[in-house]
């Protein structure tokens, strides 16, 4: 079993975050990567779903974007894509995670488990959706 933590600088991350002191041009996709990566590092699947969950929505919140940018199937996709590559190597931070782990820099990697029209439905959006073209490793 691989055991992953977050750096000084992770922590500081998700506190500037979770502050809304991060600029939304800011967080792109390595930084929900970011993220997740410091969830897991907390604690279970299910907590850093959770905890993802609740610091998007504050996010859009706090900086006056529609509550419809939010995609639930996405959010939840990539924790779980995080956490399957967590499992296989210890890391000491989300720089030397994300070193090892090269295809979560794809953001259309999702497409390789979901279909377009499956992923992008409000279904999905609004409701996670299980892949319909391939399980995402856990």
């Amino acid at each position: 079993m691989s055991i992953s933590i977050a750096s000084q600088s992770d922590l500081e991350f998700q506190r500037k975050f979770e502050a809304a002191e991060v600029p939304t041009s800011e967080f792109n996709h390595l930084a929900h990567l970011r993220l997740a990566y410091v969830y897991l590092s907390q604690g279970d699947l299910r907590y850093a779903e959770q905890k993802m969950r609740n610091a998007l929505l504050a996010f859009l919140k706090a900086n006056n974007i529609p509550r419809e940018k939010f995609h639930e199937t996405l959010t939840r996709a990539w924790v779980m894509a995080v956490a399957h590559f967590m499992s296989r190597k210890s890391s000491v931070s989300f720089s030397e995670f994300v070193t090892n782990s090269q295809p979560l820099l794809d953001s259309k990697v999702m497409l390789t488990h979901y279909s377009a029209a499956a992923l992008f439905s409000e279904r999905a959006r609004a409701a996670f959706v299980e892949p319909d073209l391939e399980a995402i490793p856990c």
